[in-house]
């Protein structure tokens, strides 16, 4: 027998080696428990400060993300692999604000502080007295207090909040946010605001931090506290509290003029920081499909420290976010994909662009900006498949997946390359949905959306890593993988269909008014304007001729600057009613008239 010995050695070898060549060419590389729980571990640590959008904490994210990409053979889709832009991280009263009432000089922070959207401008003038700043015109609700006073060129003097300040379902509600009194002062005549809050509205008098998302009004619109308020009003033998009751007792306009001159200016100072997204990319396996792509996505960004502003769900907890499924989740499981497609031989016909964005919690910046300035022809793209918050499989193994219907047969592909015995699904064929995704959606490209659910420890401190489901991940990486696989590896595109939204969807509270029936850019990706970034087939705004890309800057001859400006004169509207809009198409201006 031994002398067979040497020959069954190589037998054996040669076995071996013909396994080890078929595991490698097709299937090798898997996704693991440690790998999941190392990435989420660094991205979740403390030493990352919850990855604030252009904190040094985001930083570090980035270039971790990029590291691993590279280390498994992707290439940077554009220069060094990182997109760069600038964000908004902090809005603060400038040196130059001022306020003067009969020769006397007010203190900023003290005395009066300016509303972040405020614009950088000075005004000496008469001040009117004008209530809650209301000109309400609804079935069953009027009240106008511009009506017999003259406020052009002046300073308005408005009470913040409404005359129902303890009823939580009061219908003045959707017309008391600060800045709306503000825009509709402007609309008015008025040439600056000065605000105050009563005593039933709040009796601290406390000012609130600068909100980053306070678009201008392009008038100076200053908040003073009910001391200096009183000072204005005193000609008059008025107080703001007096002033107050009577309007909330009586819930009719009480207007005058206050006799008194103001000499005030506003000036706002926002700080941009820089962040980045992460794009790099694993080339395609075969010539004729490597200029088309696969998109795996996942934002890296979070909360950083909390506080009242962030999104926190803890409002009274200052501590660091970890947001360990969301998102360090996604992104571990997109670099695990990454690094299976990349050791996975004939598995991409098509290339796999990774991309990872920053920003995504304050309002989709990085997509956005993405596919605003893509670096590729985004027609090239099959797919953009989005992993936000896939840590938290549950124990029925219910998985959420949107975005089924963006594509014609993508729905039958997913269920295709699912064993629903592992994992039960839960599917919706909207493309729209509060992830980036959406960003892609509106660029016609077809998108699938995975998703856990939510929990309690979503927007807290406690989102950490321990708590994540490695076992649930593996599972739906691999689900992710097929599915991938079979959209990078088939010779047919899909075929993008429009699904949704039905309704305008949108991050800001909803107010009691009319819908066009569009998805607005809330990135405010443009200035001066309001992008539909999609138009509801069947709604008003398609019915009236609107298409998608279409810039808004007027409504009814009012302007349309941004996000805000449009949810307020949309709140103005009625059913039924026919308004005229203007926008801006091809670089050439467009009136479209549409019946609400």
């Amino acid at each position: 027998m031994k002398k067979y010995t040497p020959l069954r050695n190589i037998i054996r070898t040669i076995a071996i080696l013909f396994i080890l060549i078929i595991l490698s060419s097709k299937g090798n590389s898997q996704v693991t428990i440690g790998e999941l729980q190392g990435h989420i571990k660094y991205l979740s640590s403390d030493a990352l400060v919850g990855r604030l959008t252009g904190s040094p904490g985001d930083s570090l994210a980035a270039v971790y993300i990029k590291d691993k990409l590279t280390s498994y053979g992707l290439k940077p889709l554009t220069g060094d692999g990182f997109q760069r832009y600038k964000v908004t991280k902090r809005v603060t009263a400038g040196k130059s604000n001022s306020l003067s009432i009969n020769g006397i000089d007010y203190t900023i922070d003290k005395d009066f502080m300016p509303f972040s959207f405020s614009s950088d401008s000075r005004l000496e003038s008469e001040v009117v007295f004008a209530g809650y700043g209301f000109n309400i015109n609804a079935d069953s609700l009027k009240w106008n207090d511009y009506e017999g006073v003259d406020v052009k060129g002046k300073w308005v003097m408005i009470l913040r909040g409404d005359p129902e300040p303890e009823n939580s379902k009061s219908p003045y509600i959707p017309f008391s946010a600060d800045r709306d009194k503000a825009l509709l002062a402007k609309d008015m005549g008025a040439a600056g605001v000065l605000m105050v809050s009563g005593p039933l509205f709040d009796a601290q008098d406390v000012f609130e931090p600068l909100n980053l998302e306070g678009y201008s009004v392009d008038i100076p619109v200053l908040r003073i506290k009910k001391e200096v308020a009183d000072v204005i009003l005193s000609k008059s033998k008025n107080n703001v509290a007096s002033l107050e009751k009577k309007l909330n007792d009586t819930k009719k306009p009480f207007s005058f003029s206050t006799m008194v001159s103001v000499n005030g200016k506003a000036e706002i100072v926002r700080e941009l920081a820089n962040t980045r997204n992460v794009e790099m990319v694993l080339p395609g396996e075969d010539p004729k499909l490597k200029d088309q792509y696969i998109i795996l996505g996942a934002h890296f960004d979070h909360l950083g420290m909390g506080g009242p502003g962030s999104g926190s769900r803890a409002l009274d907890t200052i501590g660091i976010h970890h947001g360990a499924d969301d998102n360090a989740s996604g992104v571990a499981m997109m670099l695990e994909l990454a690094e299976k497609f990349a050791e996975t031989k004939g598995s991409h016909k098509r290339s796999i662009l990774c991309l990872s964005f920053s920003g995504e919690e304050e309002g989709l910046l990085g997509s956005k900006h993405f596919v605003d300035d893509p670096g590729i022809d985004l027609s090239k793209v099959n797919v953009m498949i989005n992993m936000d918050m896939v840590g938290r499989l549950n124990e029925a193994n219910n998985l959420q997946i949107g975005g089924v219907g963006t594509a014609t047969g993508l729905r039958d592909i997913v269920y295709a390359n699912t064993d629903t015995s592992i994992i039960k699904l839960s599917l919706s064929d909207e493309g729209y949905g509060p992830s980036d995704h959406s960003s892609f959606y509106g660029k016609n490209i077809p998108v699938l959306f995975y998703f856990t659910g939510a929990h309690m420890d979503y927007h807290t401190p406690t989102d950490t890593w321990e708590k994540i489901n490695y076992k649930g991940m593996v599972e739906i990486s691999d689900l992710i993988f097929k599915v991938a696989e079979k959209l990078a590896d088939d010779s047919s595109r899909l075929v993008f269909k429009e699904a949704g939204p039905k309704e305008e969807a949108n991050r800001y509270p909803r107010r009691k008014g009319m819908t066009l029936g569009i998805m607005p850019d809330f990135a405010g990706v443009i200035k001066n304007g309001l992008r539909a970034d999609f138009v509801t087939p069947g709604k008003p705004a398609a019915l009236g001729g609107m298409q998608k890309g279409d810039i808004i800057q007027f409504i009814d001859g009012k302007p349309v600057n941004n996000i805000q400006d449009y949810m307020f004169r949309m709140g103005q509207l009625k059913h039924g009613q026919i308004i005229s809009v203007e926008v801006l198409r091809n670089d050439k201006k467009v009136v479209l008239v549409i019946q609400l």
